[in-house]
């Protein structure tokens, strides 16, 4: 449930820049800690080279997916509630995103013991975030963000949401849509979902259920004006607009009706692609987080001879 209502960690260098996915002009040493800290590690990970999972959370289409993860998000009226009595989104919109960049370049790209220490942290976080809520049908329920219906909810829209903009701007993924997936599973089983989806077809029948129980109110509609028009800072918030455009043309119609919102009449899908193109052009093939868990792996394969 990292991208749902808390940051993934302290942050261990003051953001004088936004970072796009954790993809930077700064040297090395200007990096978060965190990030320089991919380089250390035992093993090569969850994933690995070549792996779906790399060529899905690597790839710049996950500017899009997130703001997907954070539009379907709103429409479990538990969640809504933890977000709404819990989170600082309002008041520092970009902390709680990096702190989800945090946990998904950590758990990608970092050894399995940081992968299994990041998730673990987030879930201490989230002991706190409970509460009570109305659901569709009028019922009060309680509601606690390591409940495992919750995690699967935020699990499942999270995946959706990545694999989904991925197939639209995306390239080849290794193996297919279902080994992301399948491998990405192992993510939400990090963070306490028993028996996650294998399959998109799985994930998005999954989803579908859920949606039956969805409820629309102002708390939905506030938070997708708030994800609509968030206040980004200087060219990310100029750029901003294309990328929620995107988001929202990609997305089911049925999620788009129950979110309020209609596909925007100029060609978002378009202008998205040529945005994340530029944007490879300009920042690289590579990721810092990928870059230092190569360095990592590349030391482990030395010193295994």
């Amino acid at each position: 449930m990292a991208s749902s209502t808390t940051s993934a960690g302290p942050r261990s260098t003051p953001r004088v820049k936004f970072r796009v996915h954790g993809r930077s002009t700064q040297p090395d040493a200007e990096l978060p800690a965190w990030t320089r800290k991919l380089a250390e590690g035992d093993d090569a990970g969850f994933f690995g080279p070549g792996s779906a999972v790399w060529a899905v959370n690597g790839a710049l289409p996950t500017l899009v997916a997130g703001i997907r993860a954070l539009l379907l998000q709103t429409l479990h009226p538990g969640a809504m509630a933890g977000v709404h009595d819990h989170s600082r989104y309002r008041e520092d919109p970009l902390g709680r995103l990096d702190g989800t960049i945090r946990w998904v370049a950590t758990t990608t790209f970092g050894d399995r013991r940081q992968a299994t220490e990041a998730s673990a942290f987030v879930s201490r976080l989230h002991e706190r975030v409970r509460g009570t809520y109305t659901d569709a049908s009028g019922e009060t329920r309680a509601y606690a963000a390591n409940d495992p219906e919750l995690l699967r909810w935020v699990h499942d829209a999270f995946t959706e949401a990545f694999i989904g903009a991925h197939l639209v701007w995306g390239r080849t993924i290794p193996g297919g849509p279902d080994a992301y997936v399948r491998e990405w599973a192992q993510a939400g089983r990090l963070m306490g979902v028993e028996d996650p989806p294998t399959s998109v077809d799985a994930l998005r029948a999954e989803l579908a259920g859920f949606l039956e129980g969805a409820k629309v109110d102002e708390r939905v509609a506030g938070a997708v004006r708030f994800i609509r028009r968030p206040g980004l800072p200087g060219l990310t918030g100029r750029l901003y607009p294309v990328l929620f455009g995107g988001a929202v043309a990609s997305l089911d119609p049925e999620q788009r009706r129950l979110l309020g919102l209609r596909r925007p009449w100029w060609p978002a899908i378009t202008l998205t692609r040529v945005l994340l193109r530029t944007g490879e052009r300009v920042l690289g093939p590579m990721s810092p987080s990928e870059r230092h868990a190569r360095l990592r792996i590349a030391r482990l394969e030395a010193a295994a001879g």
